[in-house]
């Protein structure tokens, strides 16, 4: 069963596989506070059902997502229609640690969660793939993309440094995260996966089919051994420091964002954003200056 009033739909398209489907196409599947919220709840539903084994992220929709939706109005606002699963707290502080903490929750807090859940998941991806787009994909354990498919990282251009779950160095190496990051140049398919960042690309015709068949053969495995050895995998990344470079990096993350309200009035460099987020930018820097 699946519904449209929904920003996730929740399938179970084979035994022991659930499918969570990003349904904010009309967006290109941007992420507001309710739709990161929603993606959290299914996910947790999937990882406390023994009867699921393996999970895909899909999306309906011309893109995978766009990113963090930087329309909404009243962020801040959103978060107390919800309960949160982090141990942070300062939502409603001062200067920047409201901020802070809406991030250590919803965005890094979120992805380490969605990392460390403990079945395996598959991102099967297409169209564009943009800056938070890249944090519901990045913690995943495996990800196959259509040949349509196109990465970006624009944060540097709007004045900070990489996208919160910051995963860059991981997932390209270090020479490709940081022309990756400075360029702010759109990343093929194939050459994703030529560095690894994605296991298989395939005709956007297939996408579908060619993951929920890796998922069932994933889902014949004993389920306490998919769950260990996932555990193990993540565990030797870790121990090459990432969970360390991650907290160093979201520091900076923070720094930019306390950088750009004082320099621009917003959390971001109004000149890197594109189209009609510039413009509403703009219209958010002049409304806080009166």
């Amino acid at each position: 069963m699946t519904t449209t009033d929904t920003p996730i739909l929740y399938e179970t398209p084979a035994p022991h596989v659930a499918r969570l489907v990003l349904n904010r196409p009309e967006t290109r599947n941007a992420q507001d506070t309710a739709f990161l919220y929603a993606f959290n709840d299914a996910l947790d539903r999937a990882a406390q059902d023994d009867s699921i084994k393996v999970i895909i992220v899909a999306a309906n929709g011309p893109h995978f997502s766009s990113g963090h939706d930087l329309r909404e109005r009243d962020g801040h606002g959103a978060m107390r229609q919800h309960r949160t699963v982090e141990t942070w707290s300062g939502f409603g502080g001062p200067g920047a640690e409201a901020q802070f903490a809406r991030e250590k929750e919803i965005y890094i807090g979120f992805c380490e969660r969605w990392r460390n859940l403990p079945k395996p998941t598959i991102a099967a991806v297409h169209g564009k793939v943009i800056a938070g787009g890249l944090m519901l994909m990045w913690p995943c354990d495996i990800v196959i993309a259509s040949e349509d498919t196109q990465f970006l990282d624009q944060t540097v251009a709007m004045g900070v440094g990489g996208a919160e779950f910051f995963m860059h160095p991981w997932e390209l190496g270090v020479r490709k995260a940081k022309e990756f990051l400075f360029t702010a140049d759109w990343l093929a398919a194939r050459e994703a996966h030529r560095l690894g960042m994605v296991n298989h690309v395939v005709p956007r015709a297939e996408l579908e089919a060619f993951t929920l068949a890796m998922a069932e053969r994933i889902a014949k495995k004993p389920l306490f051994a998919l769950k260990l050895v996932k555990e193990a995998v993540n565990a030797a990344q870790d121990a090459q420091g990432r969970r360390t470079a991650m907290q160093t990096s979201f520091a900076l993350h923070h720094l930019a964002h306390a950088h750009n309200m004082l320099a621009h009035g917003t959390l971001v460099d109004p000149s890197g954003l594109m189209g009609p987020m510039q413009t509403k930018a703009n219209a958010a820097k002049k409304a806080a200056a009166e």
